[in-house]
């Protein structure tokens, strides 16, 4: 296939879902990684499409929605901070903090920017001297070569009011923290293409293998989603747990090397909070010793750890595949994208945010489905 349009025909979406039908002989839980790959399986009604006994279940692939509210809080205290320029991905702003938000921060005029690539950041640095600059560096492997570049560009160039709030997330220590939680239900999954792209997948194989979980690697068009639903049927069905590459035209088993070389050379795997999942060991990247003098929490200092999510944001359990968003008992009531209780509900790839713009009218009520 060469154009996008073929990866949204409604009929080839319909042949894949009566053929995984046809594979299915008894109940499946399967887990898509990727907030991406959430959103469209809810805008295209794919799991719609899906038998009954096969259910569909919502990863922690969100990386707005895992960032720790301790480092929000953080981002909060050096954005108001009026010898600062803080610049931010625009999806980061309406993340609720323990009080306050960067948007408000922006409102009551603090100098809060939304940039398009950390490269971006180091020119507004050139152009403010007198400035401190700070980038908020999160998401998963897939933004960490750029966020890498970014350090590396600022050393050559000798930038020293530059520096980035780092949480980064790494995605296999989460879906072992997911199978070895007494309440996982989880059978196969879907894995993001786009991490792998970077990473590879030689990283999987050892949880497919120690689990005994398929993992598929998965893109993000519909098409893209059934067949690696397909895929993972398949090995769930004849009772195999491999790990198999859907996401072929884009990803490689060995990744992106000068990538991930670049990650090793800026930073190293740290202890991570995840926001609603709690503390998982080696699950971030944080900047290595060689790269210190652009650490933001070295600059301003550390960002404190304090309360996890409010009491009645129910996101840890949805990040985890336990709950659907609309089995939350605030959902699209006491919690929505103008007031919401947890990031899941703001973020452009959040579970929540999914749900209430497309099934608002109920589960099986997709807002649309692949176009001929």
């Amino acid at each position: 296939m060469k154009f996008v349009d073929e990866y949204r025909d409604a009929g080839a979406a319909r042949r894949y879902a009566d053929s995984i039908a046809r594979q299915v002989t008894r109940p499946w839980t399967i887990m898509e990684i990727c907030g991406g790959q959430t959103h469209t399986i809810v805008k295209y009604g794919v799991d719609a499409l899906l038998p009954a006994s096969l259910t569909l279940v919502h990863g922690p692939g969100c990386p707005v929605c895992v960032t720790p509210i301790e480092f929000i809080d953080k981002a909060v205290e050096i954005a108001s901070r009026p010898d600062v320029v803080f610049c931010s991905f625009g999806d980061m702003l309406r993340v609720p903090g323990t009080t306050h938000d960067l948007l408000t921060v922006k409102a009551g005029g603090g100098d809060v920017r939304i940039v398009y690539s950390p490269l971006d950041t180091l020119r507004i640095a050139k152009e403010h001297p007198a400035k401190q600059v700070v980038f908020f560096a999160v998401g998963f492997e897939t933004t960490a070569p750029a966020n890498a570049m970014a350090a590396i560009q600022a050393r050559r160039e000798g930038l020293t009011n530059f520096s980035m709030l780092v949480s980064h997330v790494l995605v296999p220590p989460a879906m072992e923290a997911i199978l070895s939680s007494p309440q996982n239900r989880v059978q196969g999954f879907l894995a993001a293409g786009h991490v792998c792209a970077v990473m590879g997948y030689t990283e999987y194989e050892p949880i497919a293998a120690r689990y005994r979980v398929p993992i598929v690697v998965t893109g993000f068009e519909p098409l893209d989603v059934f067949q690696g639903i397909a895929m993972c049927v398949a090995q769930l069905e004849a009772g195999r747990t491999e790990v198999e590459n859907q996401y072929a035209r884009s990803v490689r088993r060995e990744g992106n090397r000068p990538a991930q070389q670049m990650i090793r050379e800026v930073f190293q795997v740290t202890p991570r909070r995840w926001r609603g999942i709690g503390e998982i060991p080696e699950s971030g990247l944080g900047l290595c010793d060689a790269y210190a003098d652009f650490d933001a929490e070295r600059r301003f200092g550390p960002a404190s750890s304090g309360p996890d999510i409010s009491s009645e944001c129910q996101s840890g359990l949805i990040l985890r595949g336990v709950l659907k968003p609309n089995e939350c008992p605030a959902f699209g009531t006491r919690c929505t994208p103008e007031r919401p209780l947890g990031a899941p509900m703001v973020s452009s790839e959040g579970a929540c945010a999914a749900y209430y713009r497309y099934r608002r009218r109920g589960i099986d009520s997709p807002a649309a489905e692949p176009q001929p």
